[in-house]
């Protein structure tokens, strides 16, 4: 792996620029798919008509003479579809990127490409989600883009407010690192909400990477990192609109539309626009099952880009107000409690980011980069009775140097980063807050054996104003075994700064106590993984397989403790032993012409020091069974989607100290949740219709004391399932691509 990638990962740079020699083309290969933009190694090119050809280096770049009269050049590369270029005379430099087909030796495969797949050049096991995927299931916004994949699990916080958060290698979603085009996003005081900030139809696809990333991205990422690309101006449509509307009372209205200023310049706008106002209480407590939304989020960026610098800048803006609580709550009282228990939480955001960078030196091996983002996050709530205000401001930004000598196998990076966050918050009276401010350097190195073997190791150390000094060591190995199977493995350290009043927030729709020390220390963990994935050819098809294990072992972590009282949640550091170790078994084929299915099984054990005892994690589930089917028929005219998922039994914390009516049983069994949609294809839109949780399971009686929310047993927290019965959607899509 070429020191180009990590650069280009965090400043989207164009890799351009090169050594200008008379008669030839030089230029750079990389895998379309990968928002590192990873060079492929070993790719192939030749003149067409003429047996003049060469091959990319170690790092995706090329020279290759010029043959008179020859002006169409043909890219090949295993696994890839094979493209044909027409190069003008007077050019002297292209970066092309190629698209991963179904193609291996020997055997040619026809078919759909697949929408989940592992990338296959990354020493980090990274799952990539593609836009195409993201359209077989209804995904309104990130917190619904996982419903077809086996690594990561969404469920809600609570049964009033609407809060989601995810589970990666078994852990809660604050400990995976949540990016917005490898910038922090979805952290603070935007954890509760921020899956529900970032719309399915302004994502260009999704990267899942399991275990701890790359030093240049900062040192949390415990369990993993999840990256977002949105669409960019030159690749994305010139005009997109998407509809949405549920029986629940749902609709959504969301455009993209993307216009090329110059050869130099574009821009694009994204709006999004949601309401759901149904007041559905399918359990009969009184409480809303869903809380009422309305948000409104546009998002504006602009790109310059020559062939030796690029320059990326854009701006958001949001505003959302939901409304939760009791049936008899209206909206617009002064306060949250005179008509019935309600929930009222108001949040306004604003983003800005900038990135820049570009290559150095006429021999492309040295590259500077630079990113920038600042973020204001403003949320005004009532849980009841309670009130909670928060107010984050934050700034971040990296400055990347890169040194690749000669383009070879050796490459080198370094950097300094800045994070700077500062939290003002009040509950009911209180009020506290606190700055955190952590600059840090870090380097790492990269050696590449062509396609055969990268290894990765690298080292931060950051300097926290409230931690003390951080120094985060990780390695990660990709060795190709042979054409069919590859290992990965990686071993790192993360640290996890805790806001937990923030990212427990939706804990105050309860009568339970709040306990937070003042002492609460930094979370720190150790992550070890590997992994095996191959894919194996059969009767014209390929099985691809892939198993996995991880093991996560906190040193230090903060214990959100719901067993030692069923009145109160206590937060403290741990004493005691806390991990978490994930097995992974995944198959994937193209049955027939058009037909994919998927089935995985996860086994999670996770446990932690709770009240002095080592304990289950609560609220989780033991293991998960997933299986999809997608069949797009041969005139693509008509695609059939389907989802099963199997969730193991898990733990509840105890009740026992309740009076009989309002206590719940220890554990729960375990249930499934099937999801359809039917979508009919036109040439230039689509409409669907489909269903969610169509057996309409959903979690008995999730709300202890509803018919008393103000009385001292009144808790909305202890969530492990569905809490809304089957939903009927449908949709439409509107799309102008822009001709290529």
């Amino acid at each position: 792996m070429n020191t180009i990638r990590y650069f280009l990962t965090i400043t989207i740079l164009l890799a351009g620029t090169a050594v200008y020699g008379q008669g030839r083309l030089e230029g750079k290969i990389i895998d379309s798919a990968d928002p590192y933009e990873t060079g492929l190694a070993g790719a192939n090119l030749v003149w067409a008509g003429t047996t003049t050809g060469t091959s990319t280096n170690a790092a995706g770049y090329f020279s290759i003479r010029r043959v008179r009269g020859a002006d169409k050049l043909v890219v090949s590369f295993v696994g890839y579809s094979t493209d044909t270029l027409q190069i003008a005379p007077d050019e002297e430099y292209i970066s092309h990127s190629l698209s991963q087909n179904n193609e291996i030796p020997e055997i040619v495969v026809t078919g759909r490409a697949s929408g989940t797949y592992i990338n296959k050049l990354d020493p980090v096991l990274t799952y990539n989600i593609s836009g195409a995927e993201l359209c077989k299931a209804a995904c309104c916004n990130l917190s619904e883009s996982f419903e077809t994949n086996a690594s990561v699990d969404v469920n809600y916080s609570d049964a009033s407010t609407g809060a989601k958060q995810i589970q990666l290698l078994g852990l809660a979603g604050s400990y995976t690192q949540i990016m917005s085009e490898n910038i922090p996003s979805v952290y603070g005081l935007n954890t509760a909400y921020g899956l529900n900030y970032i719309p399915g139809s302004w994502m260009e696809s999704i990267q899942i990477s399991k275990g701890t990333s790359s030093v240049r991205n900062g040192y949390e990422s415990i369990a993993g990192q999840i990256n977002v690309e949105y669409k960019k101006p030159r690749t994305s449509e010139i005009f997109q609109m998407n509809g949405f509307i549920n029986d629940a009372g749902r609709g959504e209205l969301n455009a993209n539309a993307s216009l090329l200023l110059s050869n130099r310049l574009s821009t694009m706008v994204m709006g999004h626009a949601e309401q759901q106002n149904s007041a559905i209480d399918h359990n009969h407590d009184g409480f809303r099952d869903e809380p009422d939304i309305r948000q409104y989020n546009f998002f504006n960026r602009w790109d310059y880009m020559t062939e030796r610098f690029s320059f990326r800048t854009g701006i958001k803006v949001l505003e959302e107000e939901r409304t939760g609580g009791q049936l008899s709550f209206r909206k617009g009282n002064e306060d949250t409690w005179t008509d019935g228990f309600g929930i009222s939480i108001n949040t306004r955001r604003l983003e800005g980011f900038a990135k820049m960078g570009g290559m150095l030196d006429a021999d492309q091996t040295m590259s500077i980069g630079w990113i920038q983002n600042f973020s204001y996050h403003d949320q005004d709530s009532w849980f009841g009775e309670r009130k909670y205000t928060g107010v984050q401001k934050a700034y971040y930004s990296n400055l990347m140097y890169q040194f690749n000598p000669g383009l070879g196998k050796h490459s080198i990076d370094a950097g300094f980063s800045y994070k700077y966050d500062q939290y003002d918050e009040a509950l009911s009276l209180t009020s506290f807050g606190r700055k955190e401010s952590v600059p840090g350097v870090f380097a790492q190195y990269t050696y590449t054996d062509s396609a055969k073997m990268t290894m990765i190791a690298g080292i931060r150390t950051d300097f926290h104003n409230l931690y003390g000094t951080l120094l985060t060591p990780r390695v990660h190995l990709r060795y190709v075994i042979n054409d069919h199977l590859t290992l990965r493995a990686s071993a790192g350290k993360g640290f996890r700064s805790g806001n937990v009043l923030a990212e427990n927030s939706f804990l105050l729709a309860s009568s339970r106590g709040i306990d937070i020390p003042d002492d609460l220390d930094i979370e720190e963990a150790w992550n070890t993984g590997m992994s095996l994935s191959s894919s194996i050819p059969y009767g014209g098809k390929i099985l691809k397989l892939s198993a996995e294990v991880f093991r996560t072992s906190f040193l230090r972590q903060i214990i959100i403790d719901m067993d030692a009282s069923a009145d109160e949640v206590r937060f403290y550091n741990l004493d005691g032993k806390s991990y978490s170790n994930i097995f992974q078994l995944e198959a994937s084929s193209s049955i027939f012409e058009g037909f994919e299915l998927l089935a995985a099984w996860r086994w999670n054990d996770v446990r932690m020091t709770i009240d002095g005892m080592l304990r289950e994690k609560p609220l989780a589930s033991r293991y998960k069974g997933l299986l999809t089917a997608s069949w797009l028929t041969h005139l693509r005219k008509w695609q059939f989607d389907y989802t099963l998922q199997l969730n193991g039994p898990g733990r509840i914390p105890s009740t026992a100290s309740n009076p009989e009516q309002y206590r719940r049983p220890d554990t729960f069994r375990a249930y499934t949740v099937m999801n359809a949609q039917v979508t009919y294809n036109f040439r230039k839109w689509n409409v669907y219709i489909g269903s969610e949780n169509l057996t309409g399971f959903r979690q008995s009686n999730p709300i202890i004391a509803s018919e008393d929310p103000f009385g001292e047993f009144f808790d909305s927290s202890l969530i492990w399932g569905p809490v809304h019965g089957r939903k009927l959607y449908a949709g439409f899509r509107v799309f102008f691509n822009r001709d290529v």
